[in-house]
Order: C-alpha cells, then structure tokens, then sequence
C-alpha cells in the first residue's frame, strides 16, 4: 500500500474517479488539501468568491456534463454558506461531493470556540443531502470518499458531504484507495410491465409526460420510440425537457401551462420520472378517472403527490425497453398528428397573447444559442416564462433550480456550466433582484476567462414581489423597490464587457456578438413591471 498524507489520499481518489474540477475558497483548514490538488496535475483548481456560488459552479457543472461537481470549503461560516446550494442540487437531483473541512479531531464536541468550529455541523447537512459522512482518523478518508461515491453512482443523484478534521490531512500512513462499487441496474418486475403494456395498448387516449428522472436516465430515444409505437403525445416538466424535440409531431408542450389540453385530454399517462408537479408549489390537477402509471428510480415518489394505479420502481432505460418489447404492436390511440398540432399551436398563440414581449425576448436568446447551447434562467419574470416557452430539444441545456426557486444562482450556475462545456455557448437570464447575489463572481469569470453572457433585466424592483403586492395587499408596495449601479461600468470595473440596451428589441443581434467574445459579458436590458405567468395563464 502507497504511504501518503490524508490530502493526497483525497487528491489521488477524485483523480481515479475522474474528477476534472474542484470550486473553492482556500482557508486554514483545508490547506493542505488545497495543495494536494494543485500537486495532482489533472485536476483544475477555481477559487470563488463565495462558498455559496462555489457549490452553485459545482452544480452548474453536474446539471449540463453528467458528472459529479465537486466543492471544498471551509467548516463553519464556509460550509454553512454552500447550503442554498447543496439545498437546490437535493431537490433537482444532482450530483454534488461537497468537501467540508473541519476543526481538528481533538477539539470535536467539546464546543471550545475554536476557530471556525461549530459543534455537530454534520447534522445541518443531513437534511440537505442524501448522504454525510466524517474521517476521525487519517486511514478513514479513503473509506469515507468510497462511501461517498458509493452514493453518488448508485440511487438518486443527489448530494453528499464529507468532514475531514484539519489535524489529519497531514497525517500519512499507508492506505489503499478501496474500488467504487457501481450497482446493478433496477430492473422492473415483468408483471408490472406486463400490465402497463396492456393498459397503454387500450388505451384510446394515452400520453407520455417526462420528467427530470427522463431527463437524467438520458431515455430521450427511448421516450420518442414509444411515443411512435403507442401514436402518444409527450409532454414534459420544466426539468423533463429535451427528451422529445421540439419539433417531433408527437410533442405536446409543457406540463407548466396549465390545463394543458393534452393531459386534460388523456385517458392513460405514463409517468417517467416526474413528481407530478408542475411546479414547486402546483400539483398537477388530473381527473380521477385517468389511469396514471409511474415508473420512477426512487420508490418514495410513487403515488407521493397523485393516486397511481401502477408503480413501477425501476430504471428508465431499463423499464422503457421493457415496455417497448411488451407492447402489441398495434394501439387503440385516437391520437391525431394534426390534432397535437393544433394543441401545440394553441398553447403558442395563448402565450403569445400573454406575454408579447418575455415571448419576443424568449426567441431572441434562443435564435443565438440553437440547439446546443446552455440557457440558465434564474427566479425572475423572463426565467419564469423561459420555464414554459423556451424550446428545449437537448437534454442538460436547460438548468433551473428545481421547486428550492433559489433567487440569484443562475449566474454562478451558468459559471460552472460553461467550465464544464467549454466550447457551447452559455447564457444566464437574471433580473435586477437575482444578479447581484453573486455578481462579485465577475472577478473569478475574467481571472478564469470563463465566457458566460449574462442578461439582467431591470425594472428597479423585486419584481414578482411588486405584483403580489398590487394585486393582494391593495398597493401598499412595502421593500420592493432597487436602486441600481451601472450595470456597464460594474462590468467593466472587472474586467468583463458591459452593454445596454435601450429596448429588448435589440437584444438578438447584441447576444449573438456577446457570445463570440473572449471574456464575460454583462448586457442590461430596461424592462417595464411585467405580468408573471400565473398573472394572466390562470386567471385568462
């Protein structure tokens, strides 16, 4: 067995397990691991500005590669910032490794105000991730970072944490770097495929609605060849989108418009990897005499939020090609193309009678960016109608923050994209509530050449927040209000390009130049109040 210090363990197992990145803010504690990196040549070191937009870069890396991102930060005040965070990466499912440090072994319990210490902070984080663990003596580090992999590989995707005590990075002993185990995949029971089959065969109307576990299953061929098979219409939650494309006759929109006729329309649904939601706060409102199937990878899920007549745990992939090989071959479908044309073509034009302008924004930015690049919109007017009418056909080049509607991380999330798809062009859309969060992160885009192209709206106001206040609390407009820098010189005293716009109407030919330029850019645009989607979709 190598003889090696616990920071170079730490070091030598992310290199075996791939990891390319590792965001951070170095610190007392967690400097010998620090070094350890930097000595371990094949991975890349980003120093943040905040521990919080640290782990956001870390998810922003995780949602668009498939991988996982990866954060080491302070004990205390660091680790507590990232929690936001490891919060949004726990309800959108993604794989984040946060590497806490830790005060040393000796002092542990005893509450002594050491530096940066605070007593079980391990527990905090155990309501936010999957999975916690903590080295108390050098030789354990190895077998705490196998446990942790162990749970980012198999399950749910979703984060972990470790606690290393600063006393034991330096320590050496002789250690091996025991293997990570990766399990079988879950495979449905025959009989369940058996029965979702006969159901979808007979069924006069089915539907096929994808959710984020579609996406991240990456079942988008899958999905497609069924939906064909069974002549089913697809539609997709916020984080489902970009298993069908867009363009596919049998894609019928978004779950997020209300009402959306197609589910109102269905007899059977097959749920994949969907909560039933259709939005944080919104379950989605199905008759009781639709018949609804849910095949999800967590058991938990099933049935949680709708009555299911047919819970299938299993893995999509493997429950999907289950199904297609089950199935007759023939359908009772009513479904006609034209017909899911129609449907496409009235939620379009409801849209665009809503939201003239958020919707003229909308094809702007997704004109420049095509198919492949990666838009995150962040908890803000124009993200709020992205999440309904921006066209999706790839998967992973949608980010949002799942039902946490965490205001500010898109920036710092679009950051950690880009370094993860360095040559697909990234856009983050935030308004003038969100950006500043973690505009200092400007510094760390110019020093790291990071070229994301961020879209601030600006309206002098918490926008969403000047609404509700207009329609429920009779006007009285109580902290709403923003004063605002210059957005064009805030970016140019960093070192990025800083543009504003006199009217979106400008916005297309800006945004394409924005994205050929060698650093980031900041590009203000002036917007009026504007109404939010459940302004005008619920209430028209």
């Amino acid at each position: 067995m190598p003889h090696m210090s616990g920071a170079e363990a730490l070091a030598a197992f992310l290199a075996r397990e791939g990891v390319e990145v590792v965001f951070g803010i170095p610190g007392v504690q967690i400097m010998d691991a620090v070094d350890a990196i930097y000595r371990e040549k094949s991975i890349r070191w980003i120093s943040t500005r905040h521990e919080q937009t640290a782990a956001y870069m870390a998810y922003g890396y995780a949602r668009t590669t498939d991988k996982t991102g990866v954060a080491l930060v302070l004990p205390g005040p660091g680790a507590l910032n990232t929690t936001a965070a490891i919060g949004t990466a726990y309800t959108a499912s993604t794989p984040i490794l946060l590497i806490s440090g830790q005060i040393e072994s000796y002092h542990l319990g005893f509450n002594r105000g050491v530096l940066h210490g605070l007593d079980e902070q391990i527990d905090i984080f155990r309501h936010l991730t999957k999975w916690c663990g903590r080295a108390s003596k050098v030789e354990e580090i190895p077998i705490v970072l196998q446990q942790a992999f162990t749970q980012l590989k198999n399950g749910r995707p979703r984060p972990v944490e470790i606690e290393i005590p600063f006393d034991i990075w330096s320590k050496r002993a002789e250690m091996s770097l025991p293997p990570v185990e990766v399990n079988p995949t879950a495979l449905p029971e025959h009989e369940d495929i058996k029965k979702a089959a006969d159901l979808l065969d007979n069924a006069s109307r089915p539907l096929i609605l994808a959710g984020g576990g579609a996406a991240k299953a990456d079942v988008s061929g899958e999905i497609t060849q069924l939906a064909e098979v069974l002549k089913a219409p697809v539609v997709m939650t916020t984080e489902g989108q970009g298993v069908i494309h867009c363009d596919h006759p049998l894609c019928a929109g978004n779950s997020v418009i209300w009402l959306n006729p197609a589910l109102q329309q269905a007899d059977v649904i097959l749920v994949v990897g969907s909560r039933l939601r259709a939005s944080g706060n919104t379950r989605l409102e199905l008759r009781p005499d639709q018949t609804i199937i849910q095949i999800d990878f967590d058991a938990d899920e099933l049935g949680r939020n709708h009555k299911i007549d047919l819970g299938i745990t299993a893995d999509a992939r493997a429950a999907l090609n289950a199904l297609l090989k089950e199935l007759s071959g023939t359908t009772a479908s009513r479904w006609q193309d034209a017909e899911i044309a129609g449907i496409r073509a009235e939620v379009k034009s409801r849209l665009e009678k809503a939201a003239p302008l958020q919707l003229a924004v909308i094809r702007s930015i997704r004109e420049a960016l095509g198919d492949d690049g990666i838009i995150v919109p962040d908890i803000t007017n124009i993200g709020y109608w992205c999440d309904i009418a921006y066209p999706v056909n790839k998967r992973c080049t949608y980010v949002d923050s799942s039902y946490f509607a965490t205001l500010g991380f898109a920036f710092p999330t679009a950051l950690g994209a880009r370094i993860g798809n360095p040559d697909r062009p990234v856009v983050a859309v935030c308004g003038d509530g969100g950006f500043p969060y973690a505009s200092a992160e400007l510094a760390t885009a110019v020093q790291e050449k990071i070229n994301v192209v961020t879209l601030v709206f600006t309206d002098n106001a918490y926008g969403t927040v000047t609404g509700i206040q207009r329609r429920q609390f009779g006007g009285r407009f109580i902290g709403n209000k923003l004063h605002n820098p210059d957005y064009v010189k805030f970016a140019e005293a960093f070192g990025a390009i800083g543009i504003r716009l006199s009217g979106h109407e400008e916005l297309g030919e800006k945004l394409s130049s924005a994205l050929k330029a060698d650093r980031p850019v900041v590009i203000e645009i002036p917007v009026p109040q504007l109404d939010t989607p459940w302004d005008t979709l619920i209430e028209d």
